[in-house]
């Protein structure tokens, strides 16, 4: 029994030490003790009402609103975590990249994300969460801001403004995302290889100024 507590107490030091909104699995507590060990503490603590099971093996210490009380978690770390549980790539995919790009102001409620590990789907409140295997074609620059930037395109297609693409691109990718967006640009549709291209000007005058004020 007093192994158990001392298992429990370190797990929670260490919870409380990432502080809240921290999101993880058992593995992260290895360390401190047999996976059974960590499991059963974590099961304890989150009777407790410490911190909340979002999903088999899924936790977080949830961040606390005065008005609102428990808030939902980040649905990105979320599938970080699930991912990181089989030791895979995941990136955001659809309409949920394109949010994040500022491309378009719709937030969906199932959120995709493209893997290259086992598929799965857990919901958590509102929002779905839906991990999607695909072929690593399909993930360039899995977990960059390139990468999502490519998710984006793919999920507003050919007829959206190009000047408008370009100009939102070109304002919330930063210098190095742009030219790692370069690089992948093979993996685009054709379509959003001639809107890279249309913004190598910008890639190779912000390059080349960091590299001679560096």
């Amino acid at each position: 029994m007093g192994a158990a507590k001392s298992t429990a107490g370190m797990i929670i030091r260490r919870i409380r030490g990432h502080g809240r909104g921290w999101i993880f699995a058992p593995s992260d507590f290895l360390d401190l003790g047999s996976d059974n060990a960590v499991r059963r503490a974590l099961s304890r603590i989150s009777r407790l009402g410490m911190i909340r099971r979002l999903a088999h093996g899924v936790y977080d210490y949830p961040r606390l609103h005065k008005k609102l009380g428990l808030l939902s978690p980040n649905p990105d770390d979320v599938a970080a975590v699930l991912a990181a549980g089989t030791g895979s790539r995941i990136q955001v995919s659809g309409a949920r990249a394109a949010n994040l790009m500022g491309l378009t102001t719709q937030v969906p409620a199932q959120l995709v994300y493209l893997t290259d590990g086992k598929p799965r789907r857990v919901k958590i409140g509102g929002q779905t969460i839906q991990l999607r295997n695909a072929r690593p074609s399909r993930l360039p620059g899995a977990g960059t801001r390139a990468g999502l930037a490519i998710q984006a395109m793919r999920a507003v297609g050919p007829e959206i403004d190009r000047e408008l693409l370009i100009r939102q691109l070109s304002r919330v990718l930063t210098p190095k995302d742009k030219y790692q967006l370069r690089k992948f640009r093979k993996f685009v549709p054709r379509w959003a290889q001639k809107v890279i291209r249309q913004m190598e000007g910008t890639i190779d005058g912000h390059m080349g100024k960091s590299i001679t004020t560096g």
